[in-house]
């Protein structure tokens, strides 16, 4: 029992040591404990990432991750836990469950419409069959013009309800999306406390907490790192397209000296190019300024630059320039490399997110560029690029100029 445990449950940690561990627990916990959690932990030493109720000391209950080892330690069976606090678990799963259950009634509604339109489509096809017809007899049939006209009136305003019905299904898809957008953004922030975990327990072992660490572990266990801070790169991902589609990206638009902003980069990416014995240059125009919130930009320059050392051999070269340019003036910040290239063809639907086209195969799940240019746009300014396949790439982020009167 440690201070931080006893903290979260309101207690002193002397008011605690020697209790049993079922005094901590709410009666759902108690029950659970007794017919899953502890018969886990003597049957196979172990028990990850099991959650249980605790009770704090007010009577509130709090929600815990707990992961735990049973070994023996000095000849007496010792049972090790590590718990996590998990805040706002039911909130999500909640949201979860109204999500799906939005989405679905919004399919099923969406099926119905179509059905509905697909009927008043076979009747309406009747209909025209009918009127042309009535055209032919027309000419014999003079007197029998008004009632056809208010027919046609009609099958009008017929055709107005449907097209009402149309637009309340349209609302319903919309509706889908985003609680599909929603979904995603949820599910991403619940993936990411399990991997910072996952972090943070291959850290304690490299420390050596649970014992000295031989050299073949600790291959494994970088191993495990790298794999881990790889999946969480991807689901930051995620979670950026979910609140760009959902409009919940907040944009802090200020002046920023581009040839810092480009400096601030720089170090980021220094690694991989010493990795894969790539040359690069900059340069930019001095006192250059654009309007842009620092942050999103220098994402969006890390990800255009790792983009340019993925597809470089090595050997090769890339280059940043900034330059004024076009009417009204914008700021270009170019990014060149001499790489594999992109077919001609194939260039706009690079920004299409999922998508990868150049030939070498990459770790990633081709968001970057779509994020990179959804923030761009937010900033008010824009992504392009240029490129000829085996002859390399120029990618330029383009945003408004700032005077120096700003």
């Amino acid at each position: 029992m440690n201070g931080t445990l006893a903290s979260l449950l309101g207690y002193q940690p002397d008011e605690l040591r020697g209790r049993h561990v079922e005094s901590l627990l709410t009666l759902a916990g108690r029950i659970f404990y007794q017919t899953h959690f502890f018969p886990l932990l003597r049957l196979h030493g172990r028990a990850n990432e099991i959650f249980l109720l605790l009770r704090h000391r007010d009577g509130r209950d709090v929600g815990a991750l707990v992961n735990a080892t049973r070994r023996e330690r000095d000849g007496t069976v010792v049972n090790d836990c590590v718990l996590i606090e998990v805040r706002e678990r039911r909130k999500y799963e909640d949201e979860l469950l109204n999500a799906r259950r939005t989405a679905e009634g919004a399919n099923a509604a969406l099926q119905a419409r179509t059905r509905e339109v697909e009927a008043a489509n076979e009747r309406l096809t009747e209909q025209a069959a009918e009127l042309e017809l009535q055209t032919e007899q027309l000419i014999d049939q003079t007197a029998e013009l008004e009632a056809q006209s208010e027919e046609l009136q009609a099958l009008n305003d017929e055709l107005v309800e449907r097209g009402e019905d149309l637009e309340q299904a349209r609302n319903g898809a919309e509706e889908a999306n985003r609680a599909k957008s929603q979904f995603l953004a949820n599910m991403s922030h619940e993936l990411r406390t399990p991997l910072n975990a996952i972090g943070g327990y291959v850290q304690l072992i490299e420390l050596g907490i649970h014992g000295p660490v031989s050299d073949e572990q600790r291959t494994t266990l970088e191993r495990i790192t790298r794999s881990q801070r790889h999946l969480l790169h991807l689901i930051n991902d995620l979670l950026n397209l979910a609140r760009i589609e959902a409009g919940r990206i907040d944009y802090r638009v200020e002046r920023v000296i581009v040839a810092d902003l480009i400096a601030n980069v720089l170090p980021m990416i220094e690694p991989q190019l010493a990795a894969g014995q790539l040359s690069l240059s900059v340069t930019s125009e001095l006192g250059l300024a654009a309007r842009a919130d620092p942050e999103k930009a220098q994402q969006v320059l890390i990800n255009l630059l790792t983009n340019a050392v993925k597809f470089t051999p090595a050997g090769g070269t890339i280059a940043v320039d900034a330059a004024m340019t076009g009417s009204p003036e914008r700021v270009a910040i170019r990014v060149i490399d001499s790489g594999i290239g992109i077919q001609r063809e194939k260039l706009e639907s690079i920004f299409e997110p999922f998508v990868q086209l150049r030939e070498r195969k990459t770790e990633g799940t081709g968001l970057g560029l779509a994020i990179s240019r959804d923030l761009a746009r937010g900033m008010g300014g824009d992504l392009l690029a240029t490129s000829e396949d085996g002859a390399g790439s120029i990618f330029t982020f383009l945003l408004a100029a700032s005077p120096a009167s700003d």
